[in-house]
């Protein structure tokens, strides 16, 4: 019984397979004889058989030609954010404020350490000169009792006395010497510090480093700021380009500095780009290379948007006929041929656009003469 039911199943099913089969409308005259005929159409052309170069197309995004990403050198909150994207902005314009707060504090603290260090300095200069007053003036007793000594006027005893008081007052003065030197790098360590302090809180207020457009924005009111963090992007220049991935068995085709054309799908534009710049190293997981192709100034193209790079790779033979000449009848596509002396309707298979012409894959074999209104 199983067996039976599926024999008649597989039945059913092939059944249906050739009905529909049948049913499919192939390239080609129609058939209709008389039918089809219809008066002399008002253009006449003929189709046309074409050397066509054939285009691989390696998609990719615009991107400005020159941007900046702006980062925050110091770790602190946002205070107010200036721009949104689309913003013009000049060099040198306040983008980002941030808390300046701690960082002003650590300037304070900074100033006072360089004011201690400087008092330091002359409390060392004022114990240098008593230092030196004693080292002179016992150098000059001993200098005049070992005079004395060696005239046998003095023991030697009181000699060694002397000369004792002259060594104690030449280490008083040879330390008050170093504690002036010591004082003087306390004083350049205080004047680093404060100039490091400076510099941080010129951090605290982020200026644009070029005159360009905001294009994108990743940071709010509120947020922290961090070194390493993206915070604004800057297009510092109106070019843009394109940056392709091509697949490693074309990138020899493309050759530096030569012209090529970019396809923008959103804007239905073709423009010529010349190559910038190809990337010596294939991506290991797509196998593809990075190409980098400058865009002429056109209305209507923006960063981010997407964009095909067209690489010629060989020529074919292609029948083209105007796109006019084609009529669609749901999914079905005909033209008129002349045949026998009458126009007929021929069923053909279209596909690609080369301006104002179709390119033909099925239907004709080239040479024959359509008509069209």
């Amino acid at each position: 019984m199983k067996k039976m039911f599926f024999f008649v199943f597989l039945l059913s099913v092939l059944f249906l397979f050739f009905a529909c089969e049948n049913d499919k409308i192939k390239p080609g005259f129609s058939g209709n004889g008389a039918a089809d005929k219809i008066s002399d159409p008002e253009n006449i052309t003929t189709v046309e058989k074409q050397d066509i170069t054939q285009m691989y197309e390696a998609v990719g995004t615009i991107r400005p030609l020159t941007e900046s990403v702006i980062e925050s050198q110091v770790s602190a909150q946002v205070i107010k954010v200036s721009c949104v994207p689309g913003t013009a902005v000049k060099k040198g314009q306040l983008l980002i404020q941030l808390d300046a707060r701690q960082l002003t504090t650590r300037l304070q603290q900074a100033k006072e350490g360089l004011a201690v260090a400087k008092n330091n300095l002359k409390q060392n200069y004022k114990s240098m000169d008593e230092a030196k007053a004693g080292f002179d003036q016992a150098k000059a007793a001993y200098n005049r009792m070992e005079k004395l000594f060696e005239s046998d006027i003095v023991t030697s005893q009181k000699l060694e006395i002397d000369k004792a008081g002259y060594l104690q007052a030449k280490a008083r003065l040879e330390k008050s010497q170093e504690a002036e030197l010591s004082s003087k790098a306390s004083i350049r360590q205080a004047e680093e510090l404060v100039k490091e302090a400076q510099i941080a809180l010129g951090y605290s207020a982020i200026t644009s480093p070029a005159t360009g457009v905001v294009v994108e924005r990743m940071i709010d009111p509120g947020d922290l700021a961090v070194p390493g963090k993206p915070l604004l992007m800057i297009q510092t220049s109106g070019a843009l380009r394109l940056e392709a991935n091509v697949r490693e068995g074309l990138i020899s085709r493309i050759i530096l500095g030569n012209n090529y054309q970019v396809r923008i799908e959103t804007i239905g534009k073709t423009v010529v780009s010349k190559i910038d710049e190809i990337v010596p190293y294939a991506d290991p997981t797509t196998r593809t290379f990075l190409v980098k192709a400058s865009l002429p100034d056109t209305p209507g193209i923006y960063p981010g948007m997407f964009g095909r790079l067209l690489i010629p790779v060989e020529k074919e033979k292609t029948l083209l006929i105007p796109q006019k000449a084609v009529i669609r009848a749901g999914q079905l596509e005909l033209v008129y041929v002349k045949k026998d002396g009458a126009w007929q309707s021929v069923y053909i298979k279209t596909g690609k656009i080369f301006d104002e012409k179709i390119e033909v894959l099925a239907g004709l074999t080239g040479n024959e003469t359509i008509g069209y209104k």
